[in-house]
């Protein structure tokens, strides 16, 4: 009889052992999730921007084109054509040869999953930035 009382204390004792273990395991679970998502949504604005530097590089100060290029590289998963690319140059007195341009991105991520939200809040902010130098016009 007392063996059975200890049995069922250690299934008890189990009980609140799992119940803990995938409280934390959900919370890990999630903050990957969210992670990867923010980092994939990073990584193509990155791509965005540097195929605008690389336009710009040859068309200095074709700014359309170049907001073009960006907002038309990729439509997932953030739709860029809602995005305003900034555009910026080392000496803006030279868009010529050998000096640099560099296009800068932002988009705040929403946070999704119900457990991160309270810790990192419920946006984070994700900026791409990329200088490239300019290769074209040859400057007077």
């Amino acid at each position: 009889r007392a063996t059975m009382k200890k049995i069922r204390n250690e299934r008890g004792q189990s009980l609140v052992e799992m119940a803990v273990s995938i409280v934390i395991l959900l919370l890990l679970l999630s903050g990957a999730v969210e992670f990867g998502m923010a980092f994939f949504q990073f990584i193509q604005l990155r791509d965005a921007v540097q195929e605008g530097a690389l336009y710009g590089s040859l068309n200095p100060t074709d700014t359309a084109g170049i907001a073009a290029r960006v907002k038309g590289a990729s439509n997932s998963p953030v739709d860029l054509t809602l995005l305003t690319p900034v555009i910026s140059y080392s000496d803006p007195s030279k868009k010529c040869e050998g000096n640099g341009i560099t296009v800068r991105l932002t988009y705040n991520h929403q946070v999704f999953m119900p457990f991160m939200s309270g810790i990192v809040g419920t946006t984070l902010p994700l900026n791409a930035s990329v200088t490239n130098t300019i290769l074209t016009p040859v400057c007077p």
